[in-house]
């Protein structure tokens, strides 16, 4: 198209969003789906409650959610160094060029642009590979040179396959942390770092810091290696200052006195950096639970690190679905009794499971590691010793599950009909499959995290890179186990004592199987939670062979894997949970690298080429992500007395907005 792509801003959005207020007239024909490319669908998600907020949850929210987005240079920065170049060139030349827009060239330059939005960098979101243009590079060179952008260094970053080439290397044959594109290390090996941080960390500390966590590190001309702290008036320092400033707009209307408090910790903690701020903030945080409305915004998952210490930026503004909530609090009321009667060697559970709440929530707002693509479910604090004193929140996400699950009916063929054995299957499994992939994230997120214990020995970094698919293994393994107790019928959890075994039959067929249509052709499995699974159902088909537990069948050419033996399989669930508790409590590192490197790492070519031809055949996107909501201030005599939702149904006009506005790097 020749126009130039215009930017949706609050004044000017007549045409390009629905208003909440129009949202009860169309509630029955809420378009979820909004855009398709690659491999990639991006879905609007409706924020069902908010008109039941009081006028000052609404602006608490609002601050809250201003405060998340201007993080949004931060998770780029971090992903790669050329990341936010990239991205200004990329606005540029969509805002900007006046050539051809109808061409094929220039529409393979946009489902780039597109792709790049989304991974917040040059990298797969997912698979961690990094991804190219279809558009030739002389084809994109011109482009740059029609906006006065001309880069020969970022054109080679582009298209060069040898030029970082994986966000977070997965060779352990090389240097993880040099061959890394992650921009967490500058100029220091594995050896260094690890060297670095082992001299700061004191093994007998009950409370240790999470050393790390909000930092590069960086090895100076003089050959000194050094720290440059995540802090205002350091590195990131600007963005930093705007999501402070919007912070203490939201403590000004909070709903107590105790988010006023946790959150005044956490803008010292962003102006100083210092660590032990976080873990007060964090304590603070975790004990509120009066409060409606609720947020994450900082430094959190380490998943993106090599080496599994450091954390992206991240952002997500909520509040309770009190009905929904019912369930989860159901779970997390009866924590000890699940933690009693855990299949593990009783010196690695916890005597006394503390603080352990749990909850159904909306979001409002996305952001940061959350955005576009989101979790369903979130469990917090990750610091080991915190969960231990003072417990941890689970939530699960009612309004993007629903998203997603309406989006997919918007799609004529689905994976089950694929790759279910039986049409019997298929029906159980719409009947129980969607409450009890509920309840798993449920008990995985309320109980699975939070269960367990580090023997007093154990750094809570002894698993090193294997850490965060060997915790999401022990959290899966958790909610595996306790879907097929009889409690969960004694509390109404689930309907019948049949209903488990949807799950069971869906996640042996995902973690072998099908999951792989999310990775390109003869690449390796690297990503953390689809690692998890793999090591599970691999471990579980290998030892249930003698007794036929798990059964591979093949018909028309096509393979299908069938749970025969639900009982048996529950029992290696329990076997392989009790082993990887005892990993993780000793800090067993050979341990749990056997385990990953056996199962969850080489996928099967055979299989992998059949679940992408069949895949393929669906027309499906295998990734989905999220476009927020806008949250616009309705003034009235200069005064404003209303925060009104409007749903954006533009991906690039919300990309180029958020770029125009939240932009500080």
């Amino acid at each position: 198209m020749k126009n130039i792509v215009k930017m949706i801003s609050c004044a000017g959005m007549a045409a390009a969003l629905v208003s909440c207020a129009d949202k009860a007239a169309q509630k029955d024909d809420f378009k979820y789906l909004v855009d398709e490319f690659a491999d990639l669908r991006i879905m609007r998600y409706q924020v069902p409650g908010w008109d039941g907020l009081s006028l000052q949850q609404k602006e608490y929210v609002y601050h809250l959610s201003e405060a998340a987005k201007y993080g949004r240079d931060i998770i780029w920065m971090q992903n790669c160094r050329y990341n936010l170049p990239i991205r200004k060139t990329l606005e540029n030349i969509l805002g900007n060029y006046d050539g051809d827009r109808k061409c094929t060239e220039y529409a393979q330059f946009e489902t780039y642009a597109k792709r790049v939005f989304f991974s917040n960098g040059i990298h797969h979101h997912y698979a961690e590979d990094k991804f190219f243009p279809e558009c030739p590079k002389e084809y994109f060179a011109g482009l740059m040179a029609a906006v006065g952008a001309e880069n020969q260094e970022l054109l080679d970053v582009i298209y060069n396959p040898d030029v970082l080439p994986q966000r977070k290397s997965t060779d352990k044959s090389g240097d993880i942390v040099a061959e890394s594109a992650v921009n967490f290390y500058e100029g220091v090996t594995k050896a260094e770092v690890e060297k670095f941080y082992s001299e700061m960390a004191d093994p007998s500390d009950a409370t240790p810091v999470s050393y790390g966590l909000n930092s590069k590190v960086v090895k100076g001309a003089d050959g000194v290696i050094y720290e440059d702290v995540y802090k205002v008036g350091g590195l990131y320092g600007a963005a930093l200052e705007k999501i402070c400033a919007e912070l203490e707009k939201a403590a000004a209307v909070a709903e107590n006195d105790t988010q006023k408090a946790y959150i005044a910790d956490l803008v010292e903690y962003y102006r100083t950096g210092d660590l032990k701020l976080w873990d007060t903030y964090n304590i603070k945080w975790v004990n509120d639970t009066l409060g409606t409305v609720d947020f994450v915004n900082g430094f959190v998952e380490d998943y993106n690190d090599p080496l599994g210490r450091k954390a992206t930026w991240e952002g997500l503004v909520n509040f309770k679905d009190t009905e929904a909530s019912r369930r989860a609090e159901l779970i997390s009321d009866n924590a000890q009794w699940f933690e009693d009667h855990s299949p593990v060697d009783p010196r690695f559970r916890k005597k006394e499971v503390k603080g352990v709440t749990a909850k159904v929530i909306n979001v409002a707002t996305l952001a940061g590691d959350c955005y576009p693509a989101a979790p369903i479910g979130i469990n917090l604090p990750n610091a080991d010793w915190i969960r231990r004193e003072h417990g941890s929140k689970s939530v699960t996400i009612a309004n993007l599950t629903s998203a997603y699950s309406k989006a997919a009916q918007e799609s004529p063929k689905n994976m089950l009909g694929e790759f279910a054995w039986s049409e019997e299957d298929i029906a159980f499994e719409k009947k129980y499959g969607d409450l009890t992939n509920d309840i798993h994230t449920d008990l995985h997120e309320c109980l699975g995290h939070g269960s367990g214990q580090l023997l007093p020995t154990t750094s809570p970094n002894a698993l090193g890179e294997y850490s965060s698919t060997l915790e999401e293994a022990r959290a899966d393994l958790f909610g595996l186990y306790y879907m097929a107790d009889p409690k969960l019928v004694e509390l109404g959890i689930l309907p019948d004592m049949e209903a488990y075994k949807a799950q069971y039959s869906s996640y042996i067929r995902n973690g072998l199987f099908t999951q792989f249509n999310r990775i390109e052709f003869g690449k390796k499995n690297t990503e953390a939670h689809m690692q998890n699974r793999k090591l599970i159902a691999d471990w579980c088909y290998e030892k249930g062979l003698a007794d036929n537990v798990i059964e591979k069948k093949v018909r028309d050419g096509k393979t299908y894997f069938v749970v025969n033996d639900h009982e048996a399989l529950r029992g290696l669930f329990g076997e392989l949970l009790a082993e990887v508790q005892r990993i993780k409590s000793e800090g067993d590192f050979e341990a749990g690298k056997a385990l990953v490197e056996k199962y969850a790492v080489n996928i099967d070519p055979e299989l992998h080429k059949e679940v992408l031809e069949r895949y393929a055949s669906l027309g499906l996107k295998p990734y989905g992500g999220f476009l927020n909501p806008e949250i616009v201030p309705v003034e009235k005599g200069g005064k404003v007395v209303d925060y009104e939702i409007v749903y954006a149904d533009s991906y690039l006009g919300q990309m180029l907005e958020y770029g125009r506005k939240y932009s500080t790097l």
